[in-house]
């Protein structure tokens, strides 16, 4: 890593002014960069669906405490089949089962879509909202995930950090730098179009399966925040990874997470948290191929702050 690449925090401020996307696409907008995938890009990415092969991207929802496991998720049964076990099924009678789960899915464990109400600045969200609009009785009445109802599809875009770098997986507090995403795209044969779901392996879902969780405060590998710029100029419209995308430590006294600070309220920039990018990976090395027809299919959470995901890509 160039030690010149390496901005100031003051000029990382300077990015909720110079990379703010407020009023872009109107007052009125609540998709911010999302607006980046329109029909034809949608059109562009069915076209690379060749092999008819599917690959899920979403980490297993488990119950379990873990160090890095915050609040775990909860699901018990309303209903199981061992009372039916070996009966015959009456007239009129229905044998079956069900559940119940809840989450909270913010976090480092589950796998998730922030919607642009997920993080504040001064009070503020994406475009100039109140963050009052986020109330404890309702929820984000504003900026909240069901103005993705309709799903997210586009072009799906791997940039193997790890693959590009030789190892199994990055470790702890080290970076990407723009000019390495820059390098991984031009290694693979990757060129990033208007409106890309983004993709970012570090490997750290690799090492957390193999080596064990760890607390979140032992940091993380991740994208550093001079990555912003990059992914402004690219018009990305999703960024997602096998982490929270922020690396950790940040580097900067003052911003913990300045991805999610910076890029959510002001760039209104959607971030995909907590991917498993194993399977992806190993499809796109066997293919040759980095791209792909990415689907992101939140639940329509009234006044929800974002949702559980189940991303797939498509060759």
């Amino acid at each position: 890593m160039a030690h010149s690449q390496v901005a100031e925090e003051a000029e990382i401020f300077g990015y909720v002014q110079s990379l703010s996307n407020w009023g872009r696409w109107g007052q009125d907008d609540e998709l911010g960069t999302i607006n980046h995938i329109g029909q034809e890009q949608r059109k562009q990415a069915a076209t690379l669906v060749r092999d008819g092969v599917a690959v899920s991207c979403a980490r297993p929802i488990t119950t379990g405490t873990a160090p890095d496991v915050v609040s775990p998720a909860l699901h018990y049964m309303v209903g199981s089949g061992e009372v039916y076990a070996g009966q015959e099924s009456q007239p009129g009678q229905s044998q079956g089962s069900s559940d119940f789960i809840g989450m909270a899915f913010h976090g480092t464990s589950i796998t998730h879509l922030d919607s642009l109400c997920h993080m504040f600045w001064n009070g503020q969200m994406y475009n100039g909202r109140s963050s009052a609009l986020v109330t404890t009785q309702q929820g984000a009445t504003a900026n909240s995930i069901e103005v993705v109802q309709d799903g997210v599809v586009g072009r799906g875009v791997l940039l193997d950090a790890a693959r590009h770098r030789g190892v199994n997986w990055m470790g702890p507090g080290e970076a990407i730098m723009p000019d390495e995403l820059e390098a991984i795209g031009f290694g693979q044969g990757t060129k990033m179009q208007q409106g890309d779901i983004l993709l970012v392996r570090t490997g750290d879902y690799r090492r957390r399966m193999e080596e064990g969780p760890r607390p979140p405060a032992d940091g993380r590998p991740g994208l550093h925040a001079s990555c912003m710029p990059w992914l402004q100029d690219r018009k990305v419209a999703v960024l997602g990874g096998d982490t929270v995308s922020d690396v950790a430590p940040s580097g900067y006294p003052n911003l913990r997470l300045p991805i999610h600070q910076i890029a959510i309220p002001h760039m209104g920039l959607w971030l995909l948290d907590n991917c498993d990018l194993e399977e992806l990976s190993a499809a796109c090395a066997e293919r040759e191929r980095w791209e792909f027809l990415f689907t992101i299919a939140p639940l329509r959470i009234q006044y929800g702050t974002g949702s559980p995901v189940n991303p797939i890509a498509m060759f």
